[in-house]
């Protein structure tokens, strides 16, 4: 196991009856860095950030959390890590700093008022630090929910879909702190589902139906896929799309808004099928690198 590695799990493997939720997953994040967990609901990333923090016990697999054991440190891992559950967990009839101070108190801090006081500082809350958490909107129960998951002083954040129903100005806001903690040498696991966000990761790693299937940058991703995409653009596309996806060579067929995105890894089959509508006055055909939904959208493809 190296040092330098935040995580470094090799196999890790959870079943619930006879369901394998996690199929021997390998993850090795380099401290200090943020990377996005990607995958469609129900394919294993829940279970697997519950395993490297410490609340779920992996039934195989080996490997090392900040340099603890995760099958027999467990609740040294869970004093060093912050987890940031899908769902807002907190007392909504407390205010915010009732909240911050009672878990606070969980953690047996020292000195909890001022790291109190530091973390409303921190996430822009001193203001709000009256109001109760039940009365907040998404983004300032996410920011407080932030706040809590700091006040330790974690050397690792696991966030799992962070900002699920936040508006686009609080994702953006998240964000930039996520990376300002990251420039401190805070190593960051997040998962979402928004592209944009996989995009200011570091490095992704998806999973799906328990399984691994890819990880790398995003432009080392988009290159595994082996994927070659076409834009058919104009004002009756939307007719065509009936006949292209069912073509041999088309791995997928879709809108994103207006224009139809044809998706395959055959790129000689893809040119047979656009080149007839290069000669129609009132479509536009284009060539386009593909991106991280048209990939992700590719596997899911390829594993039904």
């Amino acid at each position: 196991m190296t040092s330098d590695l935040a995580i470094d799990v090799r196999g890790l493997t959870k079943r619930f009856g006879k369901k394998t939720a996690v199929d021997h997953v390998d993850i090795a994040v380099p401290s200090g860095e943020v990377w996005g967990f990607l995958g469609p609901n129900g394919s294993g990333k829940t279970t697997t950030i519950r395993m490297l923090c410490g609340l779920l016990h992996p039934d195989d697999g080996t490997g090392t959390c900040l340099g603890l054991d995760v099958l027999t440190q467990s609740e040294a891992i869970k004093r060093q890590v912050g987890y940031m559950t899908q769902k807002f967990s907190f007392w909504e009839d407390l205010s915010i700093r009732e909240n911050l101070e009672f878990v606070a108190r969980i953690y047996e801090l020292d000195d909890r008022k001022a790291k109190v006081d530091h973390t409303l500082e921190r996430l822009g809350l001193v203001q709000r630090q009256n109001q109760l958490a039940g009365e907040l909107s998404g983004g300032w129960k996410q920011r407080m929910a932030l706040a809590a998951c700091m006040l330790h002083a974690p050397k690792l954040l696991l966030l799992d879909e962070p900002t699920a129903g936040v508006d686009p100005k609080a994702r953006r806001d998240f964000w930039e702190e996520i990376h300002a903690l990251s420039e401190e040498g805070l190593t960051v696991l997040v998962s979402t589902h928004y592209m944009d966000e996989a995009e200011r990761c570091d490095r992704i790693v998806y999973i799906l139906n328990g399984k691994l299937i890819a990880k790398g940058s995003v432009a080392e991703v988009i290159a595994q896929s082996g994927l070659t995409t076409f834009v058919l653009e104009g004002p009756h596309v939307r007719r065509l799309l009936h006949t292209i996806q069912s073509q041999p060579g088309v791995d997928y067929a879709g809108f994103f808004g207006a224009a139809l995105h044809v998706s395959g890894r055959d790129r000689a089959a893809l040119e047979r099928i656009v080149a007839p509508y290069r000669h129609q006055a009132d479509v536009t055909v284009s060539e386009t690198p593909p991106n991280l939904e048209d990939v992700f959208i590719h596997l899911q493809e390829q594993a039904k």
